[in-house]
């Protein structure tokens, strides 16, 4: 009887350092911070720049859609339909060309092989003076209070 006892005591401590060892390895709902560089990102016109945008802790964001967008930016008033109109806009594992900024056509890219890394930065190319103001980066999806953060670029003659 006191082998039964032991054997049972013992496959509960080990039942419950398992699950410790689970839910400690694993972030809690609201843990995930989406942080992008509290500096200004300076640019010269023409260049080529990256807007640093990232999860943390880093988790796998290939299945969730990841917005880029310049809040100061107002919509079109011609154009009831078109609330929101994104300069990337990530979604289904795919860029979505649908409701993206015409001048971002062809100068915007996120980082493939990052995504599962948590990294959502911004490739811009070919920077003009209309690409200057704030940049949002936000995963609606995310379970978290954290969920976007705003990177600003300043852009000047070299």
């Amino acid at each position: 009887m006191d082998l039964e006892l032991d054997h049972s005591v013992s496959l509960s401590s080990v039942t419950l350092v398992v699950l410790l060892l689970i839910f400690s390895c694993t972030p809690a709902e609201g843990n995930f911070r989406v942080i992008g560089s509290p500096q200004p990102i300076v640019a010269a016109l023409g260049d080529d720049i990256i807007l640093p945008c990232h999860v943390e802790p880093q988790i796998d964001v290939t299945g969730l859609t990841v917005e880029w967008s310049k809040p100061d930016l107002k919509p079109d008033p011609n154009d009831r339909l078109r609330r929101v109109e994104y300069v990337h806009l990530y979604r289904d594992a795919r860029e979505d060309l649908d409701m993206k900024i015409t001048e971002y056509v062809k100068r915007t890219e996120l980082f493939a092989d990052g995504l599962t890394r948590g990294n959502i930065s911004l490739k811009i190319t070919n920077v003009t003076f209309e690409d200057e103001g704030r940049y949002q980066c936000f995963i609606p999806k995310l379970k978290s209070l954290f969920k976007s953060s705003i990177i600003h670029l300043s852009v000047g003659e070299c």
